[in-house]
């Protein structure tokens, strides 16, 4: 009977030992100090951002965009928020243009002789003497 009580106990005592929560949670994962909040260079929150809500209402940034031109082409635009560059794709060619400056409605990026300027849902690409006026649109 002792030899029984004392296994029981003995359980008993493993079973809460060993199920003890840690309170400092998972060594893994790492914490990130982001608010989810891109700000503009003037410190305020940049407005070019677009955010989406998923089905749980957590915000997410949307990055990748379709353009299109007056002339009716379509351009793919990402934009990298943690290396501050913006990639525009169409024709099969893939320009990167690093992020110049942010006023909270308006960013411009810039590489060599191209520069992009983002105010709300127009892109204006110019290249030299070439001016391309593009607008995000659904699909």
């Amino acid at each position: 009977m002792k030899k029984g009580l004392f296994a029981v106990f003995a359980v008993i005592a493993l079973s809460f030992t060993s199920c003890k929560k840690s309170e400092s949670g998972n060594k893994s994962v790492l914490k990130s100090d982001r608010s989810g909040v891109v700000m503009a260079d003037n410190g305020k929150a940049d407005s070019t951002v677009q955010y989406e809500t998923d089905v749980n209402g957590k915000k997410y940034i949307k990055t990748d965009y379709v353009y299109k031109a007056t002339d009716g082409s379509l351009a793919k635009v990402v934009f990298n928020y943690e290396e501050k560059t913006m990639s525009v794709r169409s024709n099969n060619k893939t320009f990167i243009l690093n992020k110049v400056e942010s006023k909270g409605n308006e960013t411009i990026y810039e590489k060599m002789d191209m520069k992009a300027t983002v105010k709300g849902d127009s892109l204006i690409l110019d290249q030299g003497n070439n001016v391309i006026e593009l607008v995000k649109t659904k699909i």
